[in-house]
Order: structure tokens, then C-alpha cells, then sequence
């Protein structure tokens, strides 16, 4: 019987969505898609059974956690697996640094969601609906239950990386080495 991927945490819809919204997914073939960091120096390989049901992702996450990393996540979203949520929302979490946040709250998902709230609001988008999106996809991923496909390492980071183009949670494009 295959293995069943354990549920993510809610940050990974979080940066999925923000993935997503950066323009960072992109889908080869029916089967195939890449996913690129939002710090641009990774990127992720994920393969999916037609029906999404199988999914193999070389995520750090999905490799060493053991549960769906957001590049698996943004993947059935964007092939219409999983319900999109409203633009809004994509909209909201689109250049958001991640790698950044996560280390500055040293992986603390409850402060790294905050953080990015706070900033939404302040952009004028709402938080209670980022999250009342997120949450849905998180349920629908578990009415889903997919099953881990071959398990693959991380890919390593690339050197020298082009300019990060600004966000307030970052500084003002300066390139990122």
C-alpha cells in the first residue's frame, strides 16, 4: 500500500499561494512542473499522477519533514487539483521573501504567518481571508490524501543570483547573494 504524505503545516499553503502569485510554478507537461524559490536560487522538480493522487516533490520539506512541501502544493493548485483561491489572496502573498522570514523567525510558522499578515493588511488586502483560503486548501489536501511518489533530494542552491525586486519585507531590490 503506497505511503500517504503527512499534512503540511498551514505556512506552506502560505508560500504555495505566493508561488503561485509570483509566477514561480511552471507546468512542462500534464505530469512535469518546476517550481522556483522565491529567493530564485533553488528549483524544485514535482511530478503528479494524472489525478494528483501520487505526487513526488525534492523540496527540503518533502524530502526530509516527511509532509507536502508548498512547490507539491502549488503544483495541484495551479493544475486545478486542488480549488484556487480568489485572485485576491494569490495576489496577497505574491513577492514575499520566505526563506528570509523563515530564518529571521528561525521556522517559528506561527510568527512567519503573523509577519506576513501584518505586512497584507498593511497593503490592504485582509488577513482573516488570506487565512480562511489557506485553511481550505489545507482541507481540501486532506480530503485529497495524496500518496508520496519517489522520493527525491533537494537540489542544491545556485551561485550569484539576479536582483530580488522589492517588497516591504525586504530591501529595495538590492541583489541577494
Amino acid at each position: 500500500m503506497p505511503k500517504a504524505w503527512k499534512m503540511p503545516p498551514l505556512v506552506k499553503v502560505y508560500e504555495a499561494l505566493g508561488a503561485i502569485g509570483d509566477g514561480r510554478v511552471r507546468c512542462k507537461d500534464d505530469l512535469h512542473a518546476i517550481v522556483t524559490s522565491s529567493g530564485g536560487n533553488k528549483t524544485y522538480e514535482v511530478e503528479t499522477s494524472a489525478d494528483g493522487r501520487e505526487i513526488s516533490s525534492n523540496d527540503n520539506a518533502s524530502y526530509w519533514q516527511g509532509y507536502l512541501g508548498y512547490p507539491a502544493i502549488a503544483v495541484l493548485i495551479q493544475r486545478g487539483i486542488i480549488p484556487a483561491p480568489p485572485a485576491n489572496v494569490i495576489d496577497a502573498l505574491a513577492g514575499i521573501p520566505w526563506k528570509e522570514i523563515n530564518r529571521r523567525f528561525r521556522n517559528d510558522w506561527a510568527k512567519t504567518i503573523a509577519e506576513v499578515e501584518r505586512v497584507a493588511e498593511q497593503s490592504g488586502h485582509d488577513p482573516d481571508a488570506i487565512r480562511v483560503a489557506a485553511e481550505a486548501i489545507l482541507e481540501a489536501l486532506a480530503r485529497l490524501k495524496p500518496n508520496c511518489g519517489k522520493r527525491r533530494r533537494p537540489p542544491a542552491e545556485k551561485v550569484g543570483r539576479a536582483a530580488v525586486p522589492a517588497h516591504p519585507l525586504r530591501g529595495q531590490g538590492r541583489p541577494r547573494h
